[in-house]
């Protein structure tokens, strides 16, 4: 039966070094995109919205129009009903009939200045609906390009850097490999916590090289004698002595 092997102190942090320096190249790689992927998205997010606010606009007026022509056909119909209504009152027999055709006819009259109403109001409603249209458009149009640009810078980092990205990925992944399981659970959790993503940190001028304060003499001293895993009092970060942090190369 296999025996696991026992590394020395030194082993594992030369190991988190290595670990380290390789995840650190990816983030440099990363942060040539900067804020590009999520400009993106966001982008395309934005247009969605406009475009879904573009198709309710239209619908709107759509039904205005829609509503307008039924008012239009209104009118028609009226007109009809008066010119038939004024012929049938050149007939009348007596007073009642009389009567009776011409509350038809003026309710025909307010029928008519009613629906032209309704179409007067609904035009007035179809050119606001059209201005917000053409602003929706011509937003639509300006984020696209915006879009457009955007798409094209992040395409060109991405075909500059993928290749050497995914290197590196499956440089770290087999450098993590190399890592004590519960060293490398320390390491990834400390790498959260910070922005630059410095879990492992060299001292350099008798400071913590994440944090940049002051290490004491005999604290230097034990991280140089690589006998146990020593973190920075302050940060948290791994410290290692510049000398073991520079023998590790990416090579």
């Amino acid at each position: 039966m296999a025996v696991a092997k026992d590394f020395s102190v030194e082993e594992k942090l030369h190991s988190l070094i290595n670990l380290q320096k390789i995840d650190s190249k990816l983030d440099e790689i990363r942060i040539l995109k900067g804020e590009l992927p999520m400009e993106v998205a966001d982008l395309t997010d934005e247009i969605e919205g406009l475009n879904n606010r573009r198709v309710r606009i239209e619908e709107k007026i759509n039904g205005i129009n829609e509503f307008i022509e039924q008012k239009k056909e209104a009118i028609k119909h009226s007109q009809e009903l008066l010119e038939r209504y004024e012929k049938q009152s050149e007939n009348v027999k007596n007073s009642r009939e009389y009567d009776a055709i011409t509350k038809e006819i003026e309710m025909q009259q307010l029928e008519v200045k009613l629906a032209e109403k309704h179409i007067k109001d609904a035009t007035n409603e179809l050119m606001e609906r059209g201005a917000e249209l053409e602003a929706a458009i011509k937003a639509i149009d300006n984020k696209e390009g915006v879009l457009t640009n955007k798409r094209a810078e992040l395409d060109k980092i991405i075909a500059e850097t993928e290749k050497e990205e995914q290197a590196f990925i499956s440089r770290s992944e087999a450098a993590m490999q190399a890592v004590d399981e519960r060293l490398l659970a320390s390491y990834q959790r400390i790498r959260k916590n910070y922005h630059n993503g410095l879990a492992v940190v060299p001292v350099v001028r008798d400071a913590c090289g994440g944090c940049f304060n002051a290490v004491p003499p005999q604290r230097q001293s034990e991280i140089k004698q690589h006998k146990k895993i020593i973190i920075c009092e302050n940060c948290g970060r791994i410290l290692a002595d510049s000398d073991l942090n520079d023998s590790v190369s990416l090579s």
